[in-house]
């Protein structure tokens, strides 16, 4: 009995140890997940003061800026001094991102105090929305994942390694022991992997994304450490995450507000100057009358209302989607069913029209009314663009993109052409280059064109014209 006690307690002692030494490398693994956890609830908190401050939620939104870009420093500082020689690509890869972050915001800041309102949202929306929070969301999903691999996933294997010697070895001396040092050695390794077991069990669950699966340990040992602080990383990475869903509630929100803002004003601006217009001609025209004078003012405020009605046609298409009815048609027929309403427009303006539409081109399944109006959008605008005549081309051709067969419809013409600067902007809801347009037609085309599955695509040279080119899939 004197031997397999004396072995067990040699064996006990060496495992503890060994044990001692993996949750000590775990309990600096959990830590160093606290300690990223703050850093990047700190990073959202600092994207986020850029948009109260764009929105006008806050006017301290910009000195909160700073002071996130303090906390940001600091527990980056502490974070970089927990992580091993291996790991130092991690911290570099999230202070490239946090001083991307902050020259963006400045660069924000500049531009919405000196006016550049549009430029500030827009430079907002493109880096911090569309890079730099994807790129953090993904560098965090490989940091939690190494610290997964390297922490949690490296100390529990090691636990087993030591729990299979340990029972290799117990299993040895139960060879050697009678009955009581079977049951000593039994009693010892229940002792130990029930707990163990348990813990695992636990992981895995809050492993497989169930954060509120409860660990619950009675034991005082290292398993019971292990258990506690596993239940403590588990706890911040449920706030973590709770915070980051109400981060991203904020985020949207002030993104629907800003949008409600941005299309409140183009919507007053675009209704002001015709409406003080109507007022002088109905001023005129009931100070005299039977004067000719006033004959011309009711038909001026006749024009200013038909202006007004198709602003408001134009936003009512945009903002209200109507139903979407595809059906099998015929792209020449379409456009020559639209061409009679420009006969007069392209006599008077003396543009010359030329088509190249064969009849043997095959049918696709479009909506029609959609479809016209979306075309009608089109060659509205590039006789628009040529007021003292020019040449209109619409062409069609076979035109596969990939793998997927379709059919391409160009509408080219000679005018004045777009700037290159405002190129990026055409087709945004309300920006416009007209002072009686509403920014509206071509994004409505736009969106009717994706609804059928295809691309809308503008190129323009000043002083060469514009082209644009319709995909729609077979």
């Amino acid at each position: 009995m004197i031997l397999p006690v004396l072995l067990i307690g040699l064996e006990a002692i060496r495992s503890n140890a060994e044990e001692r030494r993996a949750l000590e490398a775990l309990g600096a693994g959990l830590g160093r997940n606290r300690t990223y956890a703050e850093l990047e609830t700190a990073m959202f908190n600092q994207t986020e003061s850029v948009w109260r401050y764009l929105t006008g939620m806050d006017s301290s939104a910009r000195n909160e800026f700073r002071l996130a870009g303090e906390v940001v420093d600091y527990w980056y500082d502490r974070w970089e001094g927990e992580l091993k020689p291996d790991e130092m690509e991690l911290a570099k890869s999230v202070q490239a991102i946090q001083i991307q972050i902050q020259a963006v915001g400045d660069s924000v800041f500049r531009l919405y105090d000196t006016g550049h309102h549009e430029l500030a949202y827009r430079t907002a929306q493109l880096e911090l929305k569309g890079r730099l929070q994807p790129a953090l969301t993904t560098l965090n999903r490989e940091i939690y994942r190494r610290a997964r691999e390297f922490s949690v996933q490296a100390a529990f294997a090691r636990v087993e390694e030591i729990v299979d010697n340990e029972r290799r070895v117990l299993l040895a001396i139960t060879g050697l022991a009678l009955a009581g040092g079977l049951l000593i050695s039994w009693l010892i390794a229940r002792g130990l992997i029930r707990p163990i077991t348990v813990l695992s069990n636990a992981m895995a669950v809050v492993g497989g994304g169930d954060l509120d699966h409860p660990i619950r340990t009675q034991a005082s040992d290292e398993i019971g450490d292990l258990a506690r602080s596993f239940a403590g990383m588990t706890e911040n990475l449920r706030k973590s995450r709770a915070e980051m869903v109400r981060l991203n509630g904020a985020l949207i929100q002030s993104e629907k507000l800003a949008s409600l803002g941005e299309m409140a004003a183009a919507v007053a601006h675009g209704l002001r100057n015709p409406l003080a217009s109507l007022r002088a001609s109905a001023q005129l025209a009931l100070r005299h009358p039977e004067s000719p004078a006033a004959r011309e003012q009711l038909s001026a405020i006749i024009q200013e209302v038909d202006r007004l009605d198709r602003r408001i046609s134009h936003l009512l298409a945009f903002s209200r989607p109507a139903p979407f009815h595809p059906m099998p048609e015929r792209i020449p027929q379409l456009v020559q069913d639209i061409l009679p309403a420009f006969t007069e427009r392209l006599r008077a303006q003396g543009v010359t029209l030329e088509q190249d539409l064969p009849v043997s081109l095959p049918e696709v399944r479009v909506d029609p009314m959609k479809l016209e109006q979306v075309l009608v959008e089109i060659v509205s605008n590039a006789l628009d663009a040529m007021p003292s005549g020019g040449r209109l081309a619409i062409v069609g051709r076979l035109e596969q993109s990939g793998e997927t067969p379709g059919l391409a419809v160009t509408v080219q013409d000679t005018g004045s052409g777009i700037p290159e600067h405002v190129l990026p902007s055409i087709g945004e809801p309300f920006f416009t280059t007209r002072p009686e347009g509403t920014g509206l037609g071509l994004a409505t085309a736009r969106r009717f064109v994706e609804q059928h599955g295809g691309r809308l695509n503008l190129t323009s040279r000043v002083g060469e014209g514009t082209t644009v080119k319709i995909w729609l899939p077979q």
